[in-house]
């Protein structure tokens, strides 16, 4: 039996989640190249500190923007689940990011190659984990 096609609402929010994402992409890498430059902190863990930064602009916009209908009161506790939910999205963009940097020269040249790997690897798991996990309050109006 096929999957049942997406709603059009539910292709708008992938789409606003997709968008978020590309913010996060460049969130991400800024950071990376900040905390490499700046901090000395080195291809892991600059990547682990640029990864904090983009999931909490990332979590900040979604809840503004993508999921502005269904995002909970306590603020907090949702950027705590929203950090729980995507650790799995996480994991994989991380993943993907350290094993490019690792087994590619060019990746280690320039990671922002494993920084766009790794989010593209991730955004399926981040978009289910965020839509059923993290924001799951009630939609506005219902």
């Amino acid at each position: 039996m096929p999957a049942p096609a997406p709603s059009a609402a539910g292709l708008r929010q992938f789409l606003s989640f997709a968008a978020v994402g590309t913010i996060g992409f460049v969130v991400d890498t800024a950071t990376l190249y900040l905390a490499m430059g700046q901090l000395g902190a080195g291809l892991y863990g600059g990547r682990v500190i640029s990864y904090l930064v983009a999931a909490t602009t990332t979590w900040a916009l979604n809840r503004r923007y993508t999921f502005r209908q269904q995002r909970s009161a306590d603020r907090m506790g949702e950027w705590g689940r929203f950090l729980a939910a995507n650790a799995v999205g996480g994991l994989v963009n991380y993943s993907t990011y350290a094993v490019l940097v690792t087994v590619y020269a060019v990746a280690a040249a320039h990671p922002v190659i494993g920084v766009a790997a790794g989010s593209i690897a991730g955004l399926l798991v981040n978009f289910t984990a965020s839509r059923t996990l993290v924001f799951r309050g009630r939609p506005r109006g219902t």
